[in-house]
């Protein structure tokens, strides 16, 4: 008896057309990742509009830094504390700047005397802190007040009034002017 051929659906599959299937794969996940990435940088910035803040001078010599709202209407940008870059979230219900603990070690905030202070999440214990030197763009703020929270999540600080009492603001839509005079 003669052995036949094989039919098609029997032969093992063509070393080309596995290498085709393969470099579909790869094809696709790399498109897939690119969207990622494009969508994450999209995202990001719609989350963070003022990762470069908009400067001004005023007529009269005075410093202007101009925030646009994010899309949930907060003011979220990336300023310098202690020379080093921080995201913050304007919050004018702050007494103080609140750091999380994170934040304020790679800063080189030391903490303070303890104390309780009543928070959105209900009373806490934070730590009194000094800030040398806040920057945001060319607006220079210097030993300010600060609280180290220490349930205070991931690496945005709560930039609060004791920032914000040394400088004006005038809100005109989804645009906050702060000026230094």
């Amino acid at each position: 008896m003669q052995a036949s051929d094989p039919s098609p659906s029997q032969q093992p599959p063509d070393s080309t057309a596995r290498f085709g299937r393969s470099f579909a794969w790869i094809a696709w996940l790399l498109v897939l990742a690119l969207v990622y990435l494009f969508f994450a940088d999209v995202l990001e910035q719609q989350r963070n509009p003022n990762q470069q803040l908009q400067q001004e001078l005023g007529a009269t010599g005075e410093r202007v830094v101009v925030l646009d709202a994010n899309r949930q209407g907060h003011y979220v940008g990336t300023l310098l504390l202690n020379n080093q870059p921080v995201e913050f979230l304007l919050d004018t219900g702050a007494t103080a700047v609140a750091v999380s603990e994170q934040v304020a070690t790679r800063t080189g905030m030391v903490k303070g005397t303890p104390y309780q202070s009543a928070t959105a999440n209900g009373v806490v214990t934070v730590h009194r802190s000094r800030i040398a030197e806040l920057r945001l763009g060319d607006i220079v703020l210097r030993d300010l007040d600060a609280s180290i929270v220490p349930n205070l999540a991931g690496a945005e600080i709560l930039l609060g009034m004791s920032a914000l009492n040394h400088l004006e603001f005038t809100k005109q839509q989804q645009q906050l002017r702060l000026i230094q005079r």
